[in-house]
């Protein structure tokens, strides 16, 4: 797609948000979601007061969520985890289960209030990054030295530069180094995490909190303890684990497992993959470990369509209107 395309693309969809959002506002698509059917498992990541791009394109303010459990109880149908897989879909509305990936302690902090307000449920996929001994991810560590860090940095592996959106590159092959990062194991992340942590002063900022914290193993368990909450696995170090060795997914699957069990003294037995990631052996992994629902974004083999363990999500969007996205929630698509 040229320029001149996506400028088209751009303007089109600009157009159709601002048209669907001046006819909610004249009350003339009340009948939009009158006998819609179908059924989406939504993602949703981070949860702020205010600025929620400051670090990523992942989270959404505290007053935008709200205003998505509004819509969700007054024109959907939500339902468990568990209840999405056994299939107990109302019949007459669009049904929709909430999934958060990440396990930020803004999860605990804000949005299990609000589960509990609406009556909600919703499943959370954490990671193990608080028995490794840390207490942020590094891909939002990365994010935030992007954001803060110089325009030019100097590391081991090379010479990277910042992009127009803040985002740091290799300056002889041209590779992001978050997509460098992805492909090595946690040992050599934290290498560099090393190596930048002067740059990113986030720990000084208590604004800045909300945006990287991890919940801690006390939040984990009292999360647990209500009855809208699901505890599920989002991997050891969250890393892509499709690019790792197996021997070093394996492990990362099944100690994952074992963590947050003995937090919540319940069974675990749902994983999302971190960025979407997997490939045959992850899945094998996965089941033989004790898994049998695992949460994708897009199915990357066609067998997987086939596989009932195996079931896609939908990304929320942060940069569209609530009305904008519940009606992408129905098509899942982003116009």
């Amino acid at each position: 797609m040229n320029l001149a395309q996506k400028i088209q693309t751009k303007v089109r969809r600009n157009a159709v948000h601002l048209y669907r959002d001046i006819r909610h506002g004249m009350g003339l698509d009340a009948g939009f979601y009158q006998g819609v059917k179908g059924s989406r498992i939504l993602t949703y990541h981070g949860i702020c007061l205010d600025d929620h791009t400051r670090f990523n394109t992942l989270f959404l303010t505290l007053k935008t969520f709200e205003r998505h459990l509004q819509y969700y109880t007054k024109h959907f149908h939500i339902l468990s985890l568990q209840d999405y897989y056994d299939q107990k879909f109302h019949p007459d509305k669009f049904n929709v289960c909430l999934t958060f990936d990440d396990g930020f302690a803004n999860n605990y902090k804000y949005v299990l209030p609000l589960l509990e307000k609406y009556r909600v449920p919703a499943t959370f996929f954490i990671t193990a990054i608080r028995q490794a001994g840390y207490d942020i991810l590094w891909n939002d560590f990365l994010s935030i030295v992007s954001k803060y860090g110089p325009a030019r940095i100097g590391i081991k592996d090379g010479v990277f530069v910042k992009d127009r959106v803040n985002r740091y590159y290799d300056t002889n092959t041209g590779i992001r180094l978050a997509d460098s990062l992805r492909k090595v194991g946690f040992e050599q992340k934290v290498v560099v995490m090393g190596e930048l942590y002067p740059l990113a002063p986030f720990r000084e900022n208590a604004k800045d909190e909300d945006y990287w914290l991890q919940m801690t193993e006390e939040q984990i368990k009292q999360m647990s303890a209500s009855p809208y909450v699901t505890i599920g696995s989002h991997g050891y170090y969250h890393n892509d684990l499709a690019n790792i060795s197996l021997e070093k997914s394996i492990i990362e699957i099944k100690q994952s497992k074992t963590y947050l069990e003995n937090i919540i003294q319940k069974s675990v037995d749902s994983f999302a993959f971190p960025y979407g990631s997997y490939d045959p052996d992850v899945v094998n992994t996965c089941i033989n470990a004790g898994y049998d629902k695992l949460l994708l974004l897009d199915s990357l083999f066609e067998q997987d369509k086939e596989n009932p363990a195996m079931h896609e999500r939908f990304v929320i969007n942060p940069f569209i209107s609530v009305n904008n996205q519940m009606h992408a929630t129905v098509n899942r698509r982003y116009e």
